[in-house]
């Protein structure tokens, strides 16, 4: 009674992050973590942001990532994923690669394109019960003055391996509101929602939908950071979930410098 319901649409809690069309020069990195909480969570697995046996209510995510840019337009990144169940340690949750990249330069078209493509490997089951999923997104962005929208819908599939490797693709989307007011502070709203499977979508109820008021902005030393409590829009969804990401950008090498985008990254 307690195993996950694949039919239930899951949020990657990893992964409270917007991807934006700008991307990491060529030769430069980037480290970043990736940090949120579940205070008011479900108390059995397999409901709100725990797609595997343990309980959200409670559980820390913690994901640290290395992106490099390997041209001006592509940059590679890998993920380490990590959980602290409530009044346990830390474990091993899963791993990602993925590759981002960018189409055309930025403003030829009415919108700047990019794409995002994902190997993600889960633990099971205490994580996940599909241990193998491709991940493909693309990314639309518009700025308007000090004000940028941008729009990562999600498309997952279970693949190779699994009881789930032969069903269709799932939908979800992350999405983003932000003003950039000064350089150091600066707010936004994030949304992030999981629908389930296209061929056969769950009800609302089993859907997952969260808004997130986000402040983000520069510290001293080219530290970004991007925090803010997301509350869940639906039965199926954690009822607050708090988000806290940091990230260092500009390596050349074993050396700091400056990004040759001097873009900002969510």
């Amino acid at each position: 009674m307690l195993a996950p319901n694949r039919a239930a649409a899951q949020v990657d809690p990893w992964e409270f992050e917007v991807y934006p069309y700008a991307t990491e020069g060529r030769g430069v990195a980037e480290i970043e973590t990736d940090n949120a909480v579940a205070p008011n969570g479900h108390s059995q697995g397999g409901n709100g942001t725990a797609a595997g046996t343990f309980r959200s209510q409670g559980m820390w995510y913690n994901q640290f990532e290395l992106t490099y840019g390997l041209t001006d337009r592509i940059e590679a990144a890998a993920y380490l994923d990590l959980a602290r169940p409530g009044g346990g340690g830390y474990q091993y949750a899963g791993s990602k690669y993925r590759l981002r990249g960018r189409l055309f330069d930025e403003d030829v078209l009415p919108v700047d394109l990019g794409w995002y493509a994902e190997l993600e490997w889960h633990r099971t089951p205490q994580f996940d019960e599909v241990p193998l999923e491709l991940e493909l997104r693309p990314i639309i962005e518009k700025d308007l003055g000090r004000f940028s929208i941008i729009a990562n819908p999600k498309f997952e599939k279970p693949i190779f391996v699994g009881l789930d490797k032969n069903q269709g693709f799932e939908f979800g989307y992350a999405g983003a509101g932000y003003y950039r007011w000064t350089r150091y502070l600066s707010p936004g709203v994030e949304c992030y929602g999981a629908t389930g499977n296209i061929d056969d979508t769950p009800g609302l109820h089993a859907q997952q939908h969260y808004i997130f008021p986000v402040l983000w902005g520069e510290l001293p030393h080219r530290i970004q950071y991007n925090i803010g409590p997301g509350f869940g829009l639906t039965r199926g969804s954690d009822r607050v979930i708090v988000k806290f990401n940091l990230e260092v950008e500009g390596f050349v090498g074993s050396l700091f410098s400056p990004s040759s985008e001097g873009g900002w990254f969510f």
